[in-house]
């Protein structure tokens, strides 16, 4: 067996197409083409990944180096599920639009919600250690 635990299975992924979740909420799909005993993952062909309401969107990354620590979620691709999504593919720039316009309602409705708290007596501070926005 292998002296890496935990590990063992990442092995079994390499060379396969991945989709990989980081903590900062981003989605990259690419093939697993090394890993080391930190899961630290090195991806070839790498795309970003950005959903907004029922389209996406990718944008083409290249090689791409992603530090273990920054993975919530790792898993393979089936690109037969894949081609059946009832998601919507757009351009990348109409994706970015869409993505900017959806942030801003985020951030707008985080202000409204800050700005009723306070009025309220209630001391809130937005969590700026998560990058929502």
């Amino acid at each position: 067996m292998s002296s890496l635990p935990g590990l063992c299975t990442l092995l079994e992924e390499v060379d396969k197409k991945i989709m990989v979740e980081l903590r900062d909420g981003r989605i990259l799909i690419g093939f697993l083409r090394s890993i080391d005993q930190f899961a630290n993952l090195v991806l070839h062909r790498t795309v970003e990944r950005i959903h907004v309401g029922k389209k996406f969107g990718e944008i083409a990354l290249g090689v791409f180096i992603v530090r273990g620590d920054n993975v919530v979620l790792l898993g393979e691709v089936d690109d037969n599920k894949d081609s059946t999504s009832k998601l919507i593919r757009v351009s990348q720039e109409e994706i970015l639009e869409a993505q900017v316009t959806e942030q801003k309602l985020k951030q707008d409705k985080e202000k409204m919600r800050t700005k009723a708290l306070k009025e309220r007596g209630f001391g809130y501070q937005l969590d700026t250690t998560h990058e929502d926005f």
